[in-house]
């Protein structure tokens, strides 16, 4: 029962994080940025990052409890497969990334929005979406290795 529900709560951490940078990154910019000036599309995607942010530290919280606690279920990180080893390792450096973006240029992305400076703005939701688009693509390795690395042969 125990192995179930912290099966549960990782998988769905990391939908909650993965699918939150997919739908940012493939649909809710580009239509933003397509449909709004600047003074409208930056405070809405700043406001949409804070409130996603939340679930973000959340769901990094909850990947690397349950994570730590599935790998002490098993025995020891030594006796993990390959897959969880990578897993390991790219949740560390997507939380790393995640770091970055929020220590740095969604903070720059908050301050010219409440300035009203949109070039300064414009920005840093480049330097953001670049950020993200990495941690996607590493969330999408991560996600994959989870559901399908224990039955490949390494």
């Amino acid at each position: 029962m125990l192995f179930a529900l912290l099966i549960m709560v990782h998988t769905l951490s990391a939908v909650v994080w993965v699918g939150g940078m997919f739908l940012m990154h493939s649909s809710l910019r580009p239509a933003a940025a397509a449909l709004l000036e600047p003074p409208q599309r930056l405070p809405l995607l700043c406001g949409v990052m804070a409130r996603f942010f939340i679930w973000v530290k959340i769901a990094i919280t909850l990947l690397f409890v349950t994570g730590i606690w599935l790998i002490s279920l098993h025995g020891s990180f030594g006796k993990a497969g390959w897959h969880v080893h990578l897993m390991v390792l790219i949740a560390v450096i997507m939380a790393a990334i995640f770091g970055m973006i929020y220590g740095v240029p969604f903070k720059q992305l908050k301050a010219a929005v409440a300035a009203k400076e949109w070039p300064k703005g414009g920005e840093a939701m480049a330097s953001i979406r670049k950020l993200i688009f990495v941690n996607l693509v590493l969330g999408l390795i991560t996600v994959a290795v989870g559901a399908g690395g224990r039955y490949l042969p390494m």
